[in-house]
């Protein structure tokens, strides 16, 4: 699903993201990426949205090797990776079925498939009865379920969550985890970037740890093992 060949991110002057980072992500799998600030987590996230190029290296999703990819395909690229931020950015004067439509909208889908796709990914976030309230008046968790519902609209094969709870409580931060389980059941690919040790050691599922980087771990079913 998701490789990454010997892949190296320099910025001017001489200072490095990621250093020959090679990576394996096979379909349907739970993957959280983890390591303290500087690390390389986020350039890894951005460079995966071709957000970024790579400086060396390759990376290939889905068959398709988006080393080189042109500006133009960049949106195709990105419905097959649902983008999950810690900040929302939801549209304020738009309710929450307004705020998921307009993805479905810009990308030029047609009113009929709207209407079906709209409820579809409510329910799965479990919003179905919010659909018609203004982001102001939900819960950061709530926020962040809309978020997740607009990331699903085009059937991602992967879904990229980048510090999702970063700017949660506990029980907003565990319910947003069970919704990526849930999703994850249904078959996606989820790469969680987070610093949250709590989240990734009660997962027990596959953690890479990067450092200065590089990949200093990669386990099966690990745990955040940095200080």
């Amino acid at each position: 699903m998701i490789v990454l060949k010997n892949i190296s991110k320099v910025y001017p002057p001489d200072v490095h993201g990621l250093r020959d980072v090679s990576l394996h992500i096979k379909p349907g799998e739970f993957v959280s990426i983890v390591g303290t600030s500087g690390a390389g987590k986020t350039t890894l996230a951005k460079l995966l949205i071709a957000e970024e190029r790579p400086t060396k290296g390759t990376i290939v999703i889905g068959g398709w090797d988006i080393t080189k990819i042109k500006r133009r395909e960049i949106p195709y690229l990105r419905r097959q990776i649902g983008v999950i931020f810690q900040d929302f950015k939801l549209l304020q004067k738009k309710t929450v079925w307004e705020n998921i439509a307009f993805a479905l909208e810009v990308a030029g889908e047609p009113r009929r498939r709207i209407r079906e796709v709209v409820p579809h990914v409510l329910k799965i976030v479990g919003l179905d009865q919010k659909a018609h309230r203004f982001p102001r008046q939900l819960s950061g968790g709530e926020q962040q379920r809309v978020v997740i519902a607009r990331a699903l609209v085009h059937r991602p094969k992967v879904l990229l969550a980048d510090e999702p709870t970063g700017n949660l409580d506990t029980m907003n931060t565990n319910e947003i985890i069970d919704v990526l389980k849930k999703i994850n059941a249904f078959g996606s690919t989820i790469v969680l970037v987070t610093h949250n040790r709590e989240v990734v050691n009660g997962l027990k599922q596959r953690v890479i740890t990067l450092s200065d980087g590089r990949v200093i771990s990669d386990q099966a079913q690990g745990k955040y093992i940095l200080p």
